[in-house]
């Protein structure tokens, strides 16, 4: 199986038009998985959003911390335990991890039950009640496919529209035959999460009495694209690392005449530069067999940072900046392989007048640019 890519949606509003919600929810990607939180803060309003956003916070640092999962889970619950009946922040909530491979693990407290939106229909998620001390928390467990998503929300929704439309309210169970409605009149399973929450306002009617928020999970086969960028700072390990690289998932791309001569001579074929490039402001790409595409190294990948927000209707059409924008914009998940070699050129006065970042630096910032808008980014130094 190739890497699995979680799509992740939201819809989310106030109890009164102008409050703040008093649900919130994060996600996060990891070289091995996508973990997606949703909280409900106890009351609404500012206050609210206060206790959900630190209860979010608290379980994202405990996971970055190396905690795993059920212990960080654990450690949250005990928090909200004592918290409970206090004026301590509080709030209930639930996390879902997707590995790469597909493996999902739900944990909720006090939150409504998910559904599980299949390739042709929805179900709602069977989990296992368990006590923590004298809180009652809830697991499941199961394997996503691609076309296969969750369905996670607020108890705004699953109480839609309670001593009016609905009376008793909008369970699970209800809120599933409707997804199920919307799947069979061929609804996108992206755009459920919205539709889900239409619809739980519209029971509400024009008095709306909780915050309502729904979280959509949907995998989809992943767009890889693997990159390396600078010489092995051990010249002897050239040829494992460019193994290493070519063993790599999805399209292959090499930034850096010298690391492309690096990778042309491990494949024993001949490096080329590229005759169509017609560009006056970026450097010329090259051409080498059994490599999609090869372009300069630290220039390129500065020119590619400074346009990476702007309009691709600008670009120039033949460029290698504007290819090797393409290529990486494409993508779900970026592989770097980042040679340690020194570039003393990258000392020069000029790059300097001219603002030109060391490779690494250009990396790093693009890195960041491409996790902000939900891709995920893995850098190995070699």
């Amino acid at each position: 199986m190739g890497y699995l890519h979680v799509e992740i949606t939201a819809a989310s509003s106030s109890k009164r038009a102008g409050d703040a919600c008093g649900d919130a929810f994060s996600s996060f990607r990891t070289t091995g998985a996508t973990v997606l939180i949703l909280a409900d803060g106890i009351g609404s309003g500012i206050k609210a959003n206060i206790y959900a956003t630190m209860a979010i916070s608290r379980l994202e640092k405990l996971l970055n911390d190396g905690f795993s999962l059920r212990r960080a889970f654990t450690s949250l619950v005990t928090t909200m335990h004592e918290a409970r009946g206090t004026d301590m922040p509080y709030a209930v909530f639930t996390v879902a991890r997707v590995l790469n491979n597909g493996e999902t693990t739900v944990l909720s407290y006090e939150m409504p039950e998910a559904i599980f939106v299949g390739r042709h229909a929805a179900s709602v998620l069977k989990r296992r009640n368990t006590t923590l001390g004298s809180e009652v928390v809830s697991e499941s467990n199961l394997y996503l496919e691609a076309g296969e998503g969750l369905l996670l929300f607020s108890d705004g929704i699953t109480l839609a529209g309670i001593g009016g439309r609905t009376r008793t309210g909008w369970s699970s169970d209800e809120v599933c035959r409707y997804v199920n409605d919307q799947l069979v009149t061929g609804a996108e399973k992206r755009l459920l999460a919205e539709s889900v929450h239409r619809q739980a306002r519209d029971l509400w009617g024009k008095k709306v009495g909780d915050d309502c928020t729904v979280l959509g999970a949907l995998c989809r086969p992943g767009k890889v694209a693997s990159i390396f960028s600078g010489p092995p700072a051990d010249k002897e390990h050239d040829s494992r690392v460019v193994d290493e690289f070519l063993a790599l998932p999805g399209i292959k791309i090499v930034c850096g005449a010298t690391t492309a001569q690096i990778v042309a001579r491990r494949l024993s074929r001949r490096l080329q530069i590229n005759p169509a490039d017609s560009s006056l402001i970026a450097p010329p790409g090259y051409s080498l067999e059994g490599i999609d595409l090869v372009t300069e190294g630290a220039v390129t990948l500065n020119q590619l940072f400074n346009i990476l927000d702007a309009d691709p209707d600008h670009f120039e059409p033949d460029s290698s900046v504007t290819r090797l924008y393409d290529a990486i914009i494409s993508a779900d998940r970026i592989n770097f392989i980042v040679g340690g070699s020194n570039n003393h050129g990258h000392a020069d006065i000029a790059f300097k007048q001219q603002g030109i970042m060391p490779r690494r630096k250009a990396i790093e910032l693009l890195a960041q640019k491409l996790r902000s808008e939900g891709r995920l980014v893995d850098i190995k130094q070699v």
